[in-house]
């Protein structure tokens, strides 16, 4: 037997292992199938080559627990390893510099495991000793037994063993006996070995017989060693391309459709793509991605290698160029990553607008579901909006589609206004703003739905890109306005009937949460609506990217204000016209003294003030200043009892309360008891 030490440049590399790698110490078992895969490859290449003239056999990689024991097992039967190798491989380690780069990366597993090929010494993570029983596949070799108990002193002696290959005894620690527990390691399996080239066993197949699960002589085979990412795509049907993916997702529904990457140059790249059907989650549907490394698994975080709008989509990505263990820092420096991520974005484009050119009919019956995906694209990545315009679609409330190109040609006349601007209307709601759409199509104006998650922000990009177009909402104004082809009646009211109206209307508004309504008046057609409620462009659209974005500066301003909203008032209606000559009938005996008290009132305060124009504070007369204050103290008592009878006229008068709840009834903003007064009032009205 012979002793001897680890070569290491610091004792206490397995303290360091347990202590840094504890929290990915699952990869041990990834790491150790994978050597154990690497060293059956490596005896095929042989052979192929007649460098080994042996029966190859059966080669499956085995992996047994035993709980008795307290130990799990990972056996090969590939090359095995010599004397002379096992100094050579396991107990030579270059750990050089290892206090300052452990500090480093201390929180990066793989970083460390990847950097110094530590995929054998990650076993001590979970071990309190491992051993290794080998038999070289060379002549005249005789089999060796290792074993280590975690320091870095080792026991190296001849042993028997009848089968060429590799042993790996793992006797578990206790702080990780949920290792000796089949549905860990079988879970650990699945993830990390699924698609490995060779077949992996991990004990037999279980069936259900007189009312308990028994074991079968079949082997339990956890992986497939010929997915359909490494085969030719002409050797492939879709519904090889849909069993793959459902091999991905169990649960999932069909995919829309498929990418196949097959790039040897400048770097080597497989793997299979697939669209999903997006709901409007985003963030459910990212992750999906698997990323391997020659069949190995790496990670299913591929934010680093794939633009961010591309997690949405779900498949694998294959590649020998990104090592099987890498730090997420090297992952955003490396310069065979962003190519990678260039690449792909480039063949996703180019796929979709395939699809496009090739049977749109189908491709727009797809679109509900592509829209997010391209939308966040385009938004995320300028590169790939100049390549989506060309297949990017915009519907309308006929659930017609139009390329950019398309629609600009349809509305770019016809609803162009008086400054030469191009007006694109659009709803988010056809339910609850379908009078505001009905009056738009009556003028021969098109709608646009844009009802998606992202719409908001993509109407403010497509208003920086397109030329002299805006995107207005279509209830956001009456739509004479929106589309303002000439100049606006004006609205033909004094200021005392103004302020009158302002009042009427004012006072019987319901109140609602966090809302706010301003009362203004427009002079349309006799047929327009009496009364109606517009919000503003500008402030909804804040909001609602507030309410999206979760907030922050300027944007949590926006979202903390109340909604504001326009009730505006028609006064070409003959309703208001009528209601305003009722309230002049009724209030004005009353109003009209108090209204001149007011007028003389203002008249002494301004003549007073005019007085003190260029005298400073100071020199203004103590009797003045308290004249002034008297003045303004009879100013608003007679301006609250001028109000008080304007209110009184406009509660009892049903009409008012009838125009306005109809408006807020259009716009779906009439609720609970609002709305079941309502509803008496118009069977006492009708």
């Amino acid at each position: 037997m012979a002793k001897g030490n680890i070569g290491v440049t610091s004792d206490n590399i397995f303290p360091v292992i347990k202590k840094f790698l504890y929290s990915d110490h699952e990869i041990f078992l990834r790491e150790l199938v994978s050597n154990a895969v690497d060293a059956t490859q490596k005896l095929k290449t042989l052979a192929a080559v007649g460098e080994y003239k042996g029966e190859l056999g059966d080669l499956t990689v085995r992996v047994s627990v035993d709980k008795d024991k307290g130990t799990l097992t990972i056996s090969d039967r590939g090359i095995g390893m010599t004397a002379e190798e096992i100094e050579k491989y396991i107990n030579q380690i270059a750990f050089s510099g290892a206090e300052e780069f452990l500090e480093k990366y201390k929180n990066d597993a793989q970083a460390i495991i990847g950097h110094f090929g530590l995929g054998f010494y990650s076993s001590f993570m979970v071990s309190k000793e491992v051993e290794i029983f080998t038999q070289s596949h060379k002549e005249g070799t005789t089999a060796q037994h290792w074993a280590c108990d975690g320091s870095p002193v080792y026991d190296l002696e001849d042993t028997i063993k009848a089968e060429r290959g590799t042993d790996i005894v793992l006797h578990i620690d206790d702080e990780n006996l949920d290792f000796l527990e089949e549905s860990k390691i079988q879970g650990l399996l699945t993830k990390y070995c699924k698609f490995l080239p060779i077949e992996i066993a991990f004990g037999k197949k279980k069936e259900w017989k007189d009312g308990k699960n028994v074991e079968t002589e079949e082997d339990n085979i956890i992986n497939n060693t010929n997915p359909a990412w490494t085969r030719k795509p002409a050797d492939l049907t879709d519904e090889d391309y849909n069993n793959f993916y459902h091999e991905l997702n169990p649960m999932g529904e069909d995919p829309l459709f498929h990418i196949h990457l097959n790039v040897d140059y400048p770097f080597n790249l497989t793997g299979i793509l697939y669209f999903p059907k997006i709901k409007n989650n985003i963030d459910m549907q990212r992750n999906k991605i698997q990323l391997y490394c020659n069949q190995v698994y790496v990670t299913d975080h591929v934010e680093n290698i794939v633009p961010e709008y591309l997690t949405l989509l779900h498949g694998v990505i294959d590649s020998p160029d990104i090592p099987l263990n890498v730090s997420r820092s090297y992952l955003q420096s490396d310069g065979n990553v962003k190519k990678i991520s260039s690449h792909i974005t480039k063949k996703v484009a180019d796929r979709l607008n395939e699809i496009f050119k090739a049977d749109r009919t189908a491709f727009e019956e797809k679109w509900d579901n592509l829209k997010l995906f391209i939308q966040y694209g385009m938004l995320s990545d300028e590169k790939f909006y100049e390549r989506g315009e060309k297949f990017a679609l915009l519907k309308n409330v006929d659930s017609k589609y139009f390329t950019f190109e398309e629609y600009k040609t349809l509305v770019g006349e016809n609803q162009k206004d008086k400054n030469g601007d191009v007006i694109y209307l659009y709803t988010n709601n056809t339910d609850e703003q379908f009078s505001y759409i009905e009056h738009a199509k009556e003028k021969g104006y098109d709608v646009l739905l844009m009802d998606g998650q992202l719409d908001v922000h993509v109407v403010s990009q497509l208003e920086q890109k397109f030329e002299k177009t805006r995107f207005v909402r279509v209830d956001s104004d009456v739509i004479d306005k929106i589309i303002q082809k000439e100049d606006v009646a004006q609205v033909a009211l004094n200021n005392d009937q103004r302020n009158a109206l302002v009042t009427v209307f004012e006072s019987q508004i319901p109140a609602i949460e966090k809302t706010n309504f301003i009362v203004t008046f427009e002079q349309l057609a006799p047929s327009t609506n009496p009364v109606f409620v517009t919000q503003n462009e500008f402030m909804r659209r804040m909001k609602e990217m507030s309410a999206l974005q979760g907030g922050g500066g300027m944007m949590n301003f926006y979202g903390e204000m109340p909604d504001s909203y326009n009730l505006v008032v028609n006064t070409a209606h003959p309703l208001v016209e009528k209601l305003l000559k009722d309230e002049e009938d009724a209030c004005n005996v009353s109003i009209t003294p108090i209204a001149a008290e007011l007028t003389e009132a203002e008249s002494k305060r301004t003549q007073l003030k005019d007085s003190h124009k260029d005298k400073k504070d100071e020199e203004i007369p103590t009797a003045e200043k308290a004249e002034l204050e008297d003045l303004q103290k009879q100013i608003d008592q007679l301006t609250d009892n001028k109000k008080a009878i304007l209110k009184s006229f406009a509660a009892d008068n049903k009409q008012v309360r009838q125009l306005i709840d109809l408006a807020l009834l259009a716009n779906n903003m009439l609720k609970g008891e609002a709305l079941a007064k309502f509803v008496k009032r118009s069977v006492e009205l009708l």
